[in-house]
């Protein structure tokens, strides 16, 4: 029989955070952890995306092999380009 780890999907959304824990094969991935927590049902369609994951603040690709323990983070996309943000703060001191 395969070993198990248990693993957290975790997705901040604009309103609030979601964190799901799972139990997988050893040897799953990223993306099959997301896929297992069933966070698809939960969240605005086009939330989730393979590119924008990662592990405990670490980019990763969904491919990413998981160990015991892993926290694996569903990032946003950027709602407002750091560029911008920063010339608004500087235009907002003048």
């Amino acid at each position: 029989m395969a070993e198990r780890i248990a693993v957290e999907v975790v997705c901040a959304l604009a309103e609030r955070q979601r964190v799901y824990r799972v139990e997988l094969d050893d040897g799953a991935t990223a993306m099959q952890a997301v896929e297992a927590c069933g966070i698809a049902r939960d969240v605005p369609a086009g939330t989730i995306d393979p590119a924008r994951l990662g592990i405990f603040a670490r980019r990763v690709g969904p491919d990413e092999p998981l160990h015991e323990g892993d926290r694996v983070e569903i990032y946003r996309p950027l709602t407002l380009d750091p560029m911008e943000a920063r010339r608004r703060r500087a235009a907002d001191r003048d």
